[in-house]
């Protein structure tokens, strides 16, 4: 909201030497943001000054434009000229060279001076020009910066201005005001006017406010006006759309006289286009009052005026002239023809008020907020009437506003108004909200005295009377965000004054903090960063084809994934079932700007849709759900598991003198799985697996002890790299990271760590082909017994001098006891043990 301070001048006590900043800085204390500063003599210096064109003379030039050489005369006949400057003639009479050709001799302008500045840094001096000294320029509208007319100069008798000669052009066209503008939140639409915005100056600096609307002479009662009649047969949650609509006329208007000059000025930095005095008017009493006006052209209308909802399949031209098609929710303003304006939002082009208009029938409405909103958004014709009814206008603001607008069409455009009028609707209940004398100090936490309570409510308006608890308070029409106790326990300490509140640091109860999983959570993520893998985080849209590849182990086998209704594109049209698709498209982007060694990881959630997939009804807003509509709806989310992925590509290290980097390969991606299982006190059971994601013969199936399957890690699948141009041999893996806090213990018991010395030792096994190492690793554990500390696979090798179907398998063994130093046949034994129970369950030998 821009407010011109001249105009705010009006109804608040604003100090003769307040700047825009200044305004601003005061509404900050009452809860409102700072935008900017409008201000025209920023761009707009003079002198700039009215002069009347002496004479005029055509010159027709070689390159075919005719050019005008006219003396004009800058200072009245007989008075000297008081301004100097290099080009400022002292005779009063400046000679201008001008191309525009709407003026004639006797037509007063304005004209910019040497030595004055126009918008665009654009500075005005005596130069040569067509073979003449032009010292001035004779300024249009577009010039000036007041308006985007740049057919011709401004001529001032055509806005009905008559000054005197060497007038101060920019104090008469107002051009030394300048405009706050503020930022107004959605739940307070009263300050979408003047009248809003000077009632929180007021309060902000304890000075007087003047209501706008005590000013006008508003008829208590109307009758026999043009007809209306209210008909919503579809209110929105039982509210009808409209429920009043004030109409008065008036006749003998001549719309095609100029909008005042401090109308415009206003206006303009109101951020309003000037269009005609009637458009004009309208939008003026709109920012004054807040009560957004519509004029018809009476002559045009067909019958009484009607206020219903749609039929589906009509249309209507508004007044931007596209066609529309309505919606049945959509309240509209009809006659006889048809609609005429969807009601609030916009008029229609076929009442529209134009030159040829002389009969003006005024609405002033009150219309509810949900159905504004509605066709605000259903048609995307955001309109300054849509903004602020959609927020909440004064019910009993209307006939004012309708006064107002006729008391300005009267004295503007020389109509005169008819006696009769329209005001039909219902007042809606007064708000009452009992207000305890305890729960605003309880609420804010400051002990506020009892006038302060009572002095901050009657200042917004409010009617306050006594109870034996506190009070019960009226809120004032032009407050509908004031429903609760807490509504008004905020206001007060608004205008007590926000820095009044002490700031205090709540007190945590002992045993509160971080729950067990996001404890977990932390964990995880800190491990794998200092493991050196890079965080990032991919979009959770998906392909249809990206989730059948990784969400599911099997190819071909049923899958299930929740499909978006608005997909941002429709290759992404549905949520992921699994996080390395994201990871693979953040490996190719990367690779593509020249990144190719990289390991990165992202902890996501990822979507499981189970039998039951939303609801057949959306519950109704304004109305809280019961218990069964909560469970239904819950019941209709998908399962959303955190799963934890990564994707390795390149190598493992930057290129050094004296060092050569390793490939990432498939044994990194189960070590960072192993990782992931250890920082979380989770053991996982490594097998052979298959997944189609991955390579057929490289990857890992891992599993808890209880046999449930929590992940993949390996190699991923050629065909997979290849399609997303990613490096060969590349590898990956993902884990349910919620199964895994699932299957953690609540307290990770540490080891006791031996200061005894280790016993090492090491063993190759040959067994066949396709016995898996981590099966032979497991017997070797179990059969060493509880003196073997670690048992780690270094070694596969199949080839010369092993049979054909075999395979050796190379294992280091650590020994290590608690109480004392192992023998070296200690250690044997136990390793004798372990190949032992190998030997018994495979068939292993000893190479």
């Amino acid at each position: 909201m821009r407010i011109p301070l001249s105009w705010l001048r009006e109804f608040a006590q604003v100090p003769a030497g307040a700047t825009a900043e200044d305004v601003m800085a005061d509404l900050v204390k009452v809860g409102f943001e700072e935008e900017a500063v409008h201000r025209p003599t920023d761009a707009l210096r003079g002198p700039v000054v009215v002069g009347q064109v002496l004479s005029l003379v055509k010159e027709p030039q070689s390159n075919g434009k005719t050019i005008n050489w006219c003396q004009v005369r800058v200072v009245p006949e007989g008075q000297e000229q008081t301004l100097t400057g290099k080009g400022i003639d002292p005779s009063g009479v400046q000679g201008i060279v001008c191309g525009a050709h709407n003026f004639v001799e006797g037509d007063k302008v304005v004209v910019t001076l040497p030595g004055a500045v126009l918008p665009g840094d654009f500075h005005i001096s005596a130069r040569k020009t067509y073979g003449h000294m032009s010292a001035g320029m004779i300024a249009s509208v577009r010039e000036l910066g007041i308006g985007e007319d740049h057919d011709g100069i401004l001529v001032l008798s055509r806005i009905g201005l008559d000054p005197e000669i060497g007038t101060d052009a920019m104090e008469l066209l107002g051009l030394y005001d300048q405009a706050a503008e503020i930022n107004v939140t959605p739940d307070r639409g009263y300050a979408f006017s003047i009248r809003g915005v000077a009632r929180e100056y007021a309060h902000a600096t304890g000075t007087e406010f003047t209501d706008p609307a005590s000013k006008v002479n508003a008829p208590a009662v109307l009758s026999g006006g043009y007809g209306v009649k209210i008909n919503d047969d579809a209110p929105i949650y039982g509210k009808p759309g409209c429920d009043r609509f004030v109409a008065r006329t008036v006749r003998g208007v001549d719309a095609t006289r100029p909008t005042p000059p401090w109308m415009t000025s206003r206006l303009r930095l109101a951020g309003i286009r000037s269009i005609s005095l009637p458009v004009d008017i309208s939008n003026y009493v709109m920012l004054e009052l807040g009560q957004p006006l519509h004029f018809y052209d009476q002559d045009k209308l067909s019958g009484d005026i009607v206020v219903r909802r749609a039929v589906a399949g009509e249309k209507l031209t508004t007044l931007d002239g596209k066609e529309r098609s309505l919606d049945a929710e959509d309240l509209l303003i009809t006659d006889a023809s048809g609609p005429i304006g969807v009601a609030g939002v916009m008029g229609g082009a076929s009442t529209e008020v134009s030159d040829a208009t002389t009969a003006v029938l005024i609405e002033a409405a009150h219309f509810e907020e949900v159905s504004i909103a509605r066709s605000r958004r259903r048609h995307k014709l955001p309109s300054e009437a849509s903004k602020r009814f959609e927020r909440g206008v004064d019910w009993q603001v209307a006939n004012v506003a309708a006064q107002r607008a006729v008391d300005l069409l009267v004295e503007l455009a020389g109509g005169t108004a008819d006696e009769a009028g329209t005001d039909v609707g219902t007042s809606p209940d007064p708000v009452t909200i009992a207000l305890p004398a305890e729960f605003p100090a309880a609420r804010i936490g400051i002990d506020f005295t009892e006038e302060q309570i009572v002095t901050s409510l009657e200042d917004l308006g409010a009617v306050l009377e006594k109870t034996g608890a506190g009070w019960t308070v009226t809120a004032p029409s032009w407050r509908n965000d004031l429903e609760t106790k807490e509504d008004l326990s905020e206001e007060v300490a608004r205008l007590v004054g926000y820095d009044q509140i002490p700031a205090t640091l709540p007190v945590a109860p002992p045993g509160r903090g971080l729950t067990r999983v996001q404890q977990q959570r932390r964990r995880l993520v800190q491990a794998l960063a200092d493991a050196g893998l890079t965080e990032v985080l991919a979009y959770p849209f998906v392909s249809k084809a990206a989730n059948d590849t990784f969400g599911v182990a099997e190819e071909g086998a049923p899958r299930t994934a929740v499909k978006l209704a608005n997909p941002i594109s429709e290759e992404h049209g549905y949520l992921r079932t699994s996080v390395l698709p994201g990871l693979l498209e953040v490996a190719k982007r990367n690779h593509s700007r020249g990144f190719r060694d990289l390991a990165v990881f992202e902890a996501g959630m990822v979507f499981l849709p189970g039998d039951t997939l939303g609801t057949p009804t959306i519950p109704p807003l304004g109305v809280k759900p019961s218990d069964e509509v909560l469970d239904a709806l819950y019941d209709g989310v998908p399962d959303q598991p955190l799963h934890v992925a990564a994707v390795l590509t390149g190598h493992d290290s930057p290129a050094a003198a004296g060092h050569t980097p390793r490939l990432w390969d498939w044994a990194d991606a189960l070590d960072i799985a192993r990782l992931a299982g250890d920082v979380l006190g989770v053991e996982l059971v490594v097998t052979q697996g298959r997944h189609q994601a991955f390579h057929p013969g490289r990857a890992a199936q891992l599993s808890l002890r209880s046999g449930e399957v929590v992940g993949y890690a390996g190699e991923l699948h050629p065909k997979l790299l290849a399609a997303h141009d990613v490096p060969a041999r590349s590898v990956a893996l993902e884990l349910n990271a919620d199964a895994l806090f699932e299957a953690a213990a609540d307290v990770v018991v540490a080891r006791h760590i031996s200061t005894f010395p280790v016993a090492t030792q090491d063993v190759a096994l040959v067994v066949p082909q396709d016995v898996p190492a981590d099966d032979v690793l497991a017997a070797l554990r179990e059969g060493a017994g509880e003196l073997l500390e670690d048992v780690a696979l270094f070694d596969v090798y199949a080839g010369k001098g092993i049979e054909d179907g075999k395979k050796s398998l190379a294992f280091g063994l650590r020994f290590r006891a608690t109480d004392r130093t192992l023998t070296a046949d200690e250690a044997s034994e136990a390793r004798e043990r372990a190949v032992a129970t190998a030997a018994e369950r495979f068939g292993a030998v000893q190479r």
